[in-house]
């Protein structure tokens, strides 16, 4: 403060021709004698008379304090009721901020709810979601830990404890939290406490070897010296804290280290400092008013010579470096004076009290004063912008310090960082975390009441415990990780579908049987190859027609049979690629008509066979039939029966292409879907119906002739037909996706190769193997000789 007004009254540019002065007052920490100084400073004796002025002389303009905020708040509301100006540079109350109750209160120092918010801030930053908080038993205490508790919630963290210091010293309180920090999994501790009331708490840590926790300092005790002993230290070595920044006062460094008794005798502080900072006497005896008397170990001491170098004393000693209430006192301090200097360059009639009147600066009011400091707007001695909020309150910003104890025994707070609230969106909070050292090491602890869960796991909270305390529990099927909400999951959409960590949903594959994998190209393979092999067979019967094991087998039936086989192998290949409207309706419909075709060509040869045979007997009735060629109406009349429901089900429900979400996990199978499911029934009934006749017509003509009777080749073929359909059906509902169509084409080609192998293998190998059967004496011999 003297450094301050010295500076000003050297300023030719701030009050020129004016020379201010000071009175000093002590209030020692003690709010009653900051009342007795506030009522000397109004009216103007030590023997007060309320509400009167008694001054001889001009009264202060204003007042620079008090430090504590117990002191400052009844200050201000005294103060207030004369709108006297007031300024304080460490009394960090939120209460003061209210300008109802102290109109004339103004800080150079940020509102304490500021600072929890930011300190809450940091918690997060650091990702610690489980902290002990502790906290002084007074006014500021409570409610700064309440703040404290709310904004670490709202940014996700939790509570652990909240512990309350006792105003007096009670061992049995201090003990009972030290229990609780040693107990607690939480290894932040953040201390929202005045310096008076922890000193105990930190002895009794120092004792019981907590070295495991971090604690967290608010700004009342970060940058304090005052621990009684030096194992305090070694307790919080690692640990963080804010606290007012440093600024820079040009010169005062060089100014501090100036200061001599010689250069100022009528001092009291001078010679007092240069006792204790030099740990010497001077000679005239007890050179300080606030000592009664020396105790032994001054008389001990050397005397002081006046020769001692005050650039000599060790730094955490006497810090000429880190200026930070030094720097709110000084911002005070010019404040004050500009809000002066604007008065006294007011121009009258464009003053902005009645008729555009100015205040002498000599004589103004107490009022008129308040009015100027409200409009303050300057940059100080450091380049820093000074200017006060409408609640008389300064920006936010704070250091981030760290506590750092060396191998020597030495120890010092590092800034590590700092938050500035003037700065742009997004770099209020920086920190140097290279330059931090976490109680011996590099990484940050970790403070958590339960660890991370792993991906795709959500956080469920256990039965009576906070949200910080969960256990985890995997998504379900089909669900996500909510990224906002890690005690949520979120059901992906329809067509998409977890990733391996259920991070983020992805799109669903499409699922067919198609070409170009193995089980698709496979079966597309055999097909071609059972009709080539149909095909050969064909080829040989046209080749043979003129031999009597063709001739007596009805070759045009049996050139209609191996067609439509052929045709029935080909058949699947429709089933196989991606599904569209066109291959969905064929599907069916085609393999109906082909397999009716087929099915009637060998009923129609089994009735043949039996009406031939038949025809033989004289007493047979079915002679007289032969001669209307009957079994050539059985194909067209069975197969166009199949025609007409395939027609009627593609015109009323037809099949068409879905994309099916439920079938398989994970995949949309991309199928057809039949439409009617009741025409689907009827012609695969009327297929039932077909090979059930066939195989009962061909049972009971299994005793014919074994020669020309195809009877029981047909009988094992239609066994093997309907045993191939009959477990088709289990095994195509059970079954799901591309598979379903892929036991489909199995059952059509094995049916169809039943068929091909029954009927027909016994008559090729006759041809190609056993040819001197392949004639008509044989045939008739062997026909007479059965007979």
């Amino acid at each position: 403060m003297v450094y301050a007004i010295w500076e000003i009254n050297q300023s030719s540019e701030i009050l020129p021709n004016i020379t201010l002065g000071f009175k000093l007052y002590d209030s020692c920490y003690n709010q009653v004698r900051s009342l007795m100084g506030t009522t000397w400073i109004l009216s103007g004796k030590k023997q007060t008379v309320p509400n009167f002025s008694c001054h001889t002389e001009r009264m202060p303009s204003a007042i620079v304090g008090d430090m504590p905020s117990k002191a400052s708040i009844p200050m201000a509301r005294i103060l207030g009721l004369y709108r006297y100006p007031q300024i304080s540079y460490a009394s960090a109350h939120p209460i003061l901020s209210d300008k109802l109750q102290f109109p004339s209160f103004f800080r150079t120092i940020p509102n304490d709810d500021y600072e929890v918010i930011e300190m809450a801030h940091l918690v997060g930053y650091f990702n610690w979601s489980w902290v002990g908080i502790i906290t002084s038993d007074n006014e500021l205490g409570r409610s700064g830990s309440q703040l404290l508790i709310k904004k670490v919630e709202e940014n996700g963290g939790c509570v652990a404890f909240l512990e309350i210091l006792p105003n007096h010293n009670s061992m049995e309180s201090v003990l009972r939290i030290i229990d609780v920090i040693k107990n607690s999994k939480a290894t932040v501790i953040v201390v929202y406490s005045t310096m008076e009331n922890l000193i105990p708490l930190m002895e009794e840590a120092s004792v019981k070897n907590i070295t495991n926790k971090v604690w967290f300092a608010c700004s009342s005790w970060s940058i304090t010296s005052d621990f009684p002993r030096t194992d305090i230290l070694t307790t919080l070595n690692g640990s963080i804290g804010v606290a007012q920044p440093s600024g820079k006062i040009p010169g005062f460094k060089e100014f501090l280290q100036s200061v001599h008794p010689s250069k100022f005798p009528n001092d009291l502080f001078v010679k007092t400092f240069w006792e204790k900072a030099f740990s010497c006497v001077w000679p005239s005896g007890n050179p300080s008013n606030n000592y009664s008397s020396l105790n032994t170990s001054q008389y001990q001491s050397p005397w002081c010579t006046g020769e001692e170098k005050v650039d000599s004393i060790d730094p955490n000693v006497y810090d000429v470096y880190n200026f930070r209430y030094t720097y709110k006192i000084h911002n005070a301090v010019f404040a004050i004076a500009y809000a002066l200097h604007q008065m006294h360059t007011c121009i009258t009639g464009q003053g902005p009290f009645v008729n555009g009147s100015c205040a002498d600066v000599f004589r103004h009011k107490p009022w008129q004063l308040l009015y100027y400091i409200k409009k303050v707007n300057f940059k100080n001695t450091g380049g820093e912008k000074i200017y006060f909020d409408k609640n008389g309150d300064i920006p936010l910003s704070l250091d981030i310090l760290n506590w750092q104890l060396y191998r020597n025994g030495g120890n010092q707070y590092i800034n590590i960082g700092k938050i500035d609230t003037r700065s742009a969106k997004g770099n209020e909070l920086q920190v140097e975390e290279r330059s931090i050292v976490w109680n011996g090491h590099r990484h940050p602890p970790v403070s958590l009441c339960s660890n991370p869960c792993p991906k795709g796991f959500r956080r469920a909270t256990q039965q009576g415990q906070k949200i910080c305390c969960f256990d985890c529990v995997p998504c379900s099927e089909g669900e996500i990780l909510n990224p906002n909400d890690g005690a949520k999951c979120l059901k992906c959409p329809e067509d998409q579908w977890p990733n391996i960590s259920k991070e983020k949903c992805l799109p669903k594959s499409i699922q067919f049987l198609a070409y170009d994998e193995l089980l698709g190209s496979s079966l597309a393979c055999i097909s071609v190859l059972c009709c080539a092999l149909t095909f050969s067979v064909l080829f040989l019967f046209i080749i043979k027609r003129k031999t009597p094991i063709v001739k007596a087998n009805n070759r045009e039936l049996s050139y209609l049979l191996l067609m439509s086989l052929m045709l029935c192998f080909l058949c699947s290949l429709v089933f196989i690629g991606r599904p569209n409207m066109i291959t969905c309706m064929l599907r069916q419909v085609l393999f109906g008509i082909i397999f009716s075709l087929c099915l009637s060509a060998i009923l129609a040869k089994t009735i043949t066979v039996i009406m031939v045979f038949s025809a033989t007997n004289p007493d047979s009735r079915i002679k007289r039939l032969v001669g209307l060629r009957i079994p050539i109406y059985i194909v067209p009349c069975c197969t166009m029966i199949q025609i007409v429901l395939c027609l009627v089900w593609l015109c009323s429900s037809a099949p068409f292409e879905e994309f099916n979400m439920v079938a398989e996990i994970g995949t949309i199978v991309l199928e057809c879907n039949e439409g009617s499911k009741v025409f689907f029934a009827c012609v695969l009934g009327y297929m039932g119906l077909l090979a059930s006749v066939s195989l009962l017509v061909a049972f009971l003509a299994r005793k014919l002739p074994d020669t020309f009777n195809e009877a029981k080749f047909i009988t094992f073929s239609m066994l093997v037909f309907a045993s191939v359909w009959i477990t088709f059906i289990p095994a195509y509902l059970s079954t799901k996706g591309k598979h379903m169509v892929a036991v489909e084409i199995f059952a059509i080609i094995s049916s169809s190769a039943g068929l091909l192998v029954c009927i027909f293998f016994p008559k090729c190998y006759i041809i190609l193997l056993q040819p001197e059967m392949n004639n008509k004496k044989f045939i008739t011999s062997r026909t007479v000789r059965e007979k």
